[in-house]
C-alpha cells in the first residue's frame, strides 16, 4: 500500500532548496564542512566582487545553513548543521516512500503476475490477413 502524500513542505524548506540550488552557495557549504572561514577566504576561489559574494552568504545565513561571528574587521562563517535538518528530514521521508514502492514492485515481479508474452496488437484479429 502506498503511504498517503505528506503535507506540503514548509516554506523554509523551499527557501533551503532554493539556496542550495546555486553552485556558488553549494561550494561554500562544502568548504565550510571543513571548518570555519573568513569571508575573504571563502570568496577567494570565486570570480566575483566581494559584495556579490557576500549576498550569497546572506542567503545561506537567512536560511539557517550558516552563521557568522564578527571579531574586529573579520567576519568568520560556520556551517550550522541544524539548518539542513528540514531538508534532511524531507529527503529521508521521500527515500523511505520510494524504497517502499520499489519493494512492492519487486514483490509484484517476483510473484510471477507479469508475463513476458507480447499481447496481440488491438487492430489485428488472429487468422485474418492485416493487409487490405
Amino acid at each position: 500500500m502506498t503511504p498517503p502524500p505528506t503535507a506540503a513542505p514548509p516554506a523554509d524548506l523551499d527557501g533551503l532548496f532554493a539556496a542550495l540550488a546555486d553552485p556558488t552557495r553549494r561550494a561554500v557549504v562544502e568548504r565550510l564542512g571543513d571548518g570555519p572561514a573568513a569571508t575573504t577566504d571563502l570568496a577567494r576561489p570565486f570570480d566575483m566582487a566581494l559584495p556579490s559574494f557576500t549576498q550569497h552568504l546572506g542567503v545561506l545565513e537567512s536560511c539557517g545553513i550558516v552563521r557568522s561571528t564578527k571579531r574586529g574587521r573579520v567576519r568568520t562563517w560556520r556551517l550550522d548543521p541544524e539548518g539542513l535538518g528540514p531538508a534532511t528530514g524531507w529527503l529521508a521521508t521521500q527515500r523511505e516512500r520510494w524504497e517502499q514502492r520499489l519493494d512492492q514492485l519487486d514483490d509484484y515481479l517476483a510473484s510471477g503476475a507479469v508475463t513476458t508474452e507480447s499481447p496481440e496488437p488491438p487492430d489485428t484479429v488472429p487468422g485474418k490477413d492485416p493487409t487490405p
